[in-house]
């Protein structure tokens, strides 16, 4: 795959999701009206307005529609009008390019689409600028497959079905006032995952050819193979338009990339594709061709135009040649295609030919023997019939017949001798390799071309990182020139490239590797390293350390070379031919007793630097002491005015015993008092050391500690000046205003172009982290967290190169990272907070006065009033107004009467935050407002709230009932019997805003009504609402599941999961051995711990800590005896903590030490052998299962276990009812083991079934009573 540099928003994929989905909006006739949403997802989502399903297009009448997107807000204008506008040509605006599309970067199945912003002028909603689309430099149409559109202050081409004949330089062409403006990136297509590990990527570019009645050529280009297997065929499929069924064309896969398609149906449409397969399997399909009709390609040329005035007359040649019967023969027979694997006859159509229907007939001769007539199962109705029968080394030659309903025509003049020939083969391999520098993240590569082209299609590059053995594809269809520029490498990494050349046989071999190179910018040396230390002696050799320089030059340091030197001469020796790529070397065939003095030079590709000052002599002396040795490579970071942090690494020499600890020590520049800092010995490889003082310098040792005592100190550090950096900034906890991400960021005061953001937690690299994302741009890094929870608290530092130690870090704590957390739910989830929700007062001479008040409101604010679903405005009889300064919106009726009964509702939108609030009014009696305001309908008589049953499926439930009040006595009597929800109540569930149709139709009637939400996961964080309605009024119920909430609901499942735990179990995998927990619910929201002898085990390559639905697991890859010991996992409630404990210690329990798949696919009437090796002691007993029932010896199954090693299954002749789910159990006294395989049995003639492993949903080994033997699985 191609690699590409880390990007925050590309790192975190998320689904299209509506933030502000659209609203019902009820405006006056002839009122411009605008409507909103807000959309969040990555990619970003594409977004596309509809109109009774039929999609908005602008251009279609101008000036009604206008669609703007601004800041992921998108909005849609109706106008009431539509304007006449002046005809301007849109060639003469004037437009302007502004952010305009990389090299962008897909995947076979995805969509993209390539954006450039633009500055028109004038900007006239009718008139957009006038923009092509070229795809290396061939013109793009609009299709399904290439959606355009311009307008909006942009040009986008959206590929909506991404394939590989996608990729390729595009380039937008902008007509304008002065000419035209143009931006061309390229666009990469990477293959999408095989069909089949190890199969070949689809192929590319199928094209149909020499179009017949019933015959056509379908040609193709090969795909790249980088580590599949070698191709050894393809498959043509085709497809009638209209239809869905593909039919394969050949039998036998096809060697070359081009097959002759024959026996069509004259005047039917057809679509090709094909299909690439190798050793491991068959290739996903190729796009499809575009559709071609089989029909008689001479036809048009036996028409004949005449130009008589007004009309044209066209006279078939039928009407010339009088009346015939019997056909000419054909002239002209020849082959127009020769491969080894078949041959293409062409000839001409005979002439005269007659007005029945023609078909033809072939024969063919090889030396002095007998024609032979070759398609006698179909009538040929096109000049072309493949061959594909013919002997290898014979020569052939072929006359042809013509045929009609009346007889047959005199037979052609026979064809030249023709002859199978050996396939022309693949062109040579291209010549030298050249892979110069060009940006920060891609690389310019140039070659030879091959020295026999042979038709030459193209090139495929292939790169590496240097050290690795897996190659990527750089480009996915075959480029045309010699040079071509690599683009998504990591920066500062190293590469090498090779080059194949393309034809229609396949790949050429590889051209020679290219030399490695760096992904950086400009080159020089680097400077002198510094810091000579000696680390360790044995009397014959000695090994040093030394400091990186401090300036590497443009790219990476990746050579050292070390001079020696006795101390009483003055000639210097090279100690390394081959470079030394770390900062430590051991200098070899030293003589004891002699004092040396070492240099050190630092190169990288720009060449070797200038060397070290010599180092104070050393003497070659063994060392024997029991203490530890000295740290080494001392260094500081986030150096302030009071404080700074040093780092160290561990020392070589560890002496009698491991270390232990550390000791650091500190003393004034000139001064050899040292104090002590740290009373006791600490066990990490940094310390902060405050109370300093401004402007003062300082030096520092470090000494190790081991169970001998303390050891030799450090080299003392460069003097350090306890003072900031000019401008020095902090790290910055924040949350982003748009996203609601949270995250670290950092602006470096200063920076150069070869320097980089190295993020840390606890001093300790982050390096790739799916929990956390880095990007760069300019002087500032931010750290975004994908989702932040407890495990991400730390301490983070950031670290700026080729600075001089520009640094910081930040200290997460809980109660901030809370904080942050709320900040981002708010901003994601944004509301308008009201003091108060709609009320109602009575004034004087009956007005009645509707308000409500906000805690805040901007100036942009806008709101709507509803009564009874209909939008009413400021007019006869109703007074709208709003104060910013207080949040009050209000709405006074000057007349209220029985007209005005209903609900009432205010929506409220500022920015990107709403709320809406309701009321229901209803009166009756005399329209007295005094007497008559009632508040009426059904409620809520317990709000939402959750529960959590057996199975672990959340629950939201309520319970409902009717509302009854007056404000006069009047009503006293009237509603006093109503106590029950009426039919006609209806009752809905929505998220964010979003109605959920549950399974089953809330009954009402009940009085109570629940939503389940399966598999509780944080996916289902946001608000809820329960709306309860009918004719008299509704009311509304919220549940925000969020902070607390989620973690009580979190901590509820957690206390059934944990309750319902199963003991730890043990799973052999080809990875190692995995411990698992079965229980009713798991997710990785639960608070759950892994322990290992009592201590923490955080999730790393060593262990991986995961699970599913129905279990936790822990997987430990590559065991050794320092992983022996006790397992446990613990579950946490909140309250109480679940503990379930694993011994992986004891004897040889029974188990299966190898031989048995994890998938068979195996076809009908084979015998298939399920074999194994098996271990304990005392032997085990073996039992094989079906289905999970126990498999009995019979003939057709014979089961066999011998010498107490080897079990076997056998079955003879399969069937499709022997497919299932076989296992095996093996157990003695001590234990034992469960493993399963699934067999899957399918017909001759069927496609081979794809693998499904098998999913039990109980333990598939069980806990053992002691333990096991531990070398087994190693």
């Amino acid at each position: 795959m191609m690699y590409k540099k880390t990007d925050v928003l590309e790192d975190i994929p998320k689904l299209p999701d509506f933030l502000v989905a659209l609203r019902p909006h009820t405006v006056w006739e002839k009122t411009p009206v605008k409507l909103f949403c807000t959309v969040q997802g990555n990619p970003r989502p594409i977004v596309k307005w509809y109109k009774g399903g039929v999609p908005v297009d602008p251009l279609t009448a101008p000036g009604k529609y206008k669609i703007e997107n601004k800041y992921g807000v998108h909005s849609l204008i109706i106008s009431r009008y539509v304007p006449h506008l002046t005809e301007i040509h849109p060639s003469k605006l004037e437009v302007s390019m502004l952010d305009r599309f990389s090299v962008s970067f897909g995947v076979e199945g995805g969509s993209i689409s390539l954006v450039c912003t633009l500055v028109v002028v004038p900007d006239l909603p009718n008139l957009p600028p006038l923009a092509q689309w070229y795809r290396d430099d061939k013109l793009l149409k609009p299709s399904k497959l290439a959606e355009m559109l311009v307008g909006g202050g942009a040009a986008r081409l959206t590929l909506p079905h991404l394939a590989k004949d996608d990729e390729g330089l595009y380039t937008l062409r902008i007509f304008t006032k002065d000419g035209t403006t143009e931006h061309s990136a390229y666009l990469f297509v990477s293959d999408a995952a095989p069909s089949a590990p190890g199969a070949p990527g689809a192929p590319l570019s199928v094209k149909a050819y020499d179009i017949n009645a019933d015959y056509v050529l379908v040609a193709w280009k090969p795909p790249n193979t980088v580590n599949e297997m070698a191709i050894t065929g393809y498959f043509v499929d085709r497809c009638e338009s209209g239809s869905d069924t593909w039919v394969q064309c050949n039998d036998a896969p096809v060697k070359v990339c081009k097959y002759p398609v024959h026996g069509l149906k004259v005047g039917h449409s057809y679509h090709f594709r094909v299909r690439a397969v190798n050793s491991a399997g068959i290739s996903r399909p190729s796009r499809k061709s575009d559709k071609v009709t089989a029909l008689d390609a001479a036809e048009s040329e036996r028409l004949q135009g005449t130009d008589e005035g007004k009309y044209d007359i066209v006279i078939k040649d039928d009407d010339l040649e009088g009346y015939v019967t019997i056909p000419g023969e054909p002239t002209d027979v020849h082959a127009s295609e020769i491969f080894k694997s078949y041959v293409v006859l062409s000839w001409k159509p005979p002439s005269p030919r007659g007005r029945a229907p023609l078909w033809y007939v072939i024969e063919k001769v090889s030396g002095t023997g007998a024609w032979q007539r070759i398609n006698t199962a179909v009538k040929l109705h096109s000049p072309r019939y493949p061959v594909f029968d013919l002997q290898d080394g014979q020569k052939y030659q072929f006359r042809v017949y013509s045929v009609n309903l009346y007889g047959s025509s005199e037979a052609s003049e026979p064809s030249e001798p023709i002859q199978k020939v050996d396939e022309d083969g693949v062109p040579s391999a291209p010549g030298q390799v050249v892979a110069t520098r060009n940006t920060k993240s891609s690389v310019f590569v140039q070659w030879d071309a091959p020295k026999y082209l042979k038709n030459l299609m193209g090139y495929y590059i292939d790169g590496r990182i240097a050290g690795s053995k897996e190659w990527f594809p750089c480009n996915h269809k075959p480029f045309k020139h010699t040079r071509f520029v690599v683009h998504g490498l990591i920066p500062g990494e190293s590469y090498t490239f090779r080059v194949q050349a393309v034809n229609v046989y396949g790949l050429s071999e590889e051209s020679q590797e290219s030399s490695s190179i760096t992904v950086e910018p400009a080159l020089a040396t680097p400077s002198a390293p510094f810091g000579i230390t000696l680390l360790s002696c044995d009397g014959s050799s000695m090994t040093l350390a030394w400091k990186k320089p401090k300036h590497c030059g443009g790219s990476k340091v990746n050579a050292y070379y070390i001079d020696k030197r006795n101390a009483d001469s003055l000639v210097w020796k090279e100690v390394n031919l081959v470079a030394v790529t770390e900062r430590i070397c051991t200098v070899d065939n030293l003589t004891e007793g002699t004092f040396y003095e070492f240099k050190v030079q630092a190169a990288n590709m720009a060449g070797v630097g200038v060397p070290s000052a010599p180092s104070a002599p050393m003497k070659c002396e063994a060392w024997t002491m029991e203490e530890p040795g000295p740290a080494y490579d001392l260094s500081f970071s986030e150096v302030r005015c009071q404080s700074l942090v040093l780092l160290w690494k561990a020392p070589v020499y560890t002496g009698a015993s491991a270390v232990t600890g550390y000791l650091v020590d500190m003393a004034k520049k000139g001064s050899s008092e040292f104090v002590t800092l740290t009373q006791e010995a600490v066990n990490h490889r940094y310390l902060k050391v405050t109370g300093l003082k401004e402007g003062e310098t300082y030096v520092f040792r470090v000494r190790s500690v081991n169970a001998a005592g303390v050891g030799k100190p450090s080299k003392l550090s460069e003097p350090i000046c306890a003072k900031a950096l000019p401008g020095t900034q902090e790290i910055v906890a924040g949350v982003d205003e748009e996203t609601g991400d949270v995250f670290l960021s950092f602006e470096a005061c200063e920076i150069c172009e070869t320097s980089n953001f190295v993020w840390s937690k606890n001093y300790k690299a982050i390096g790739e982290c799916p929990r956390v994302a880095a990007t760069s741009k300019g002087r500032t890094s931010r750290l975004t967290f994908s989702s932040p929870d407890k495990d991400d608290l730390g301490a983070y530092s950031v670290v700026v190169t080729d600075t001089e130690g520009v640094s910081a870090s930040h200290t997460l704590t809980e109660d901030a990272l809370n904080t942050m957390l709320e900040l981002s739910y708010a901003i994601r989830h944004p509301i308008v907070p009201l003091k108060h929700g709609l009320n109602y007062e009575v004034l004087e001479k009956g007005h009645v006065r509707f308000w409500l008040q906000a805690v805040k409101l901007s100036s942009s604010v806008s709101y709507r009033f509803i009564v009874n679903d209909k939008e009413v405005t400021s007019g006869e009889g109703i007074k709208i107004s709003h104060d910013v300064a207080t949040g009050v919106i209000q709405m006074t009726v000057d007349h209220f009467t029985r007209a005005n009964e209903g609900t009432y509702t205010v929506q409220i939108h500022d920015g990107k935050a709403k709320a809406q609030s309701s009321l229901v009014m209803v009166g009756d009696g005399e329209p007295n407002v005094h007497n008559s305001i009632v508040l009426l309908g059904p409620h809520f008589s317990e709000y939402l709230y959750f529960t959590v049953t057996e199975d672990c499926t959340v629950m939201l439930a309520c319970k409902v009932t009717i509302k009854s009040s007056t404000h006069s006595p009047f009503f006293s009597l009237l509603f006093l019997s109503i106590k029950l929800i009426l039919k006609e109540t209806s009752f809905h569930w929505y998220k964010e805003d979003d109605e959920i149709v549950p399974e089953t139709p809330p009954n009402v009637m009940s009085g109570a009504c629940a939503l389940p939400i399966p598999m509780f996961s944080r996916k289902d964080q946001g608000v809820y609402k329960a709306v309860l309605s009918d004719d008299r009024g509704k009311d509304t119920s919220l549940f925000d599941i969020s902070g607390k909430v989620f973690d009580d609901i979190i901590n509820a499942l957690a206390q059934n999961a944990g309750a319902s735990a199963s003991e730890l179990v043990l799973q052999c995998t080809p990875e190692g051995i995995r411990l698992q927990c079965y229980m009713n619910y798991y997710t990785e929201e639960m608070k759950t711990v892994w322990k290992h002898k009592e201590s923490k085990i955080a999730s790393s390559e060593k262990m991986r800590i995961g699970g599913t639905a129905e279990m936790a697991w822990m997987q430990i890859c590559d065991p050794s005896d320092k992983e022996k010991g006790n397992y446990s996992i613990e579950i946490s409630d909140g309250v109480q903590t679940h503990t379930r404990s694993f011994d992986l210690s004891g004897q040889d329990r029974g188990r299966v030490v190898g031989g048995l798949p994890d998938v068979v696919t195996i076809m009908e009437a084979k015998s298939l052998s399920l074999t194994c090796t098996v271990w304990g002691e005392p032997t085990p007993e073996v039992t094989w299962f079906k289905n999970e029932q126990e498999v009995a010896s019979t003939e057709h199954t014979k089961v066999t276990f011998e010498g107490g090693k080897f079990a076997s299954l056998v079955i003879t002749k399969v069937t499709p009812e022997d497919s299932g789910k076989y296992s095996i159990n093996v157990r003695n006294k001590y234990g034992g083991e469960f493993v399963e395989i699934t067999v899957s049995v399918y017909k001759q003639g069927e496609q081979i079934p794809e693998p499904k492993l098998g999913h039990p949903k109980t333990p598939a080994a069980t806990p053992f009573p002691s333990s096991f033997n531990w070398s087994l699985c190693f």
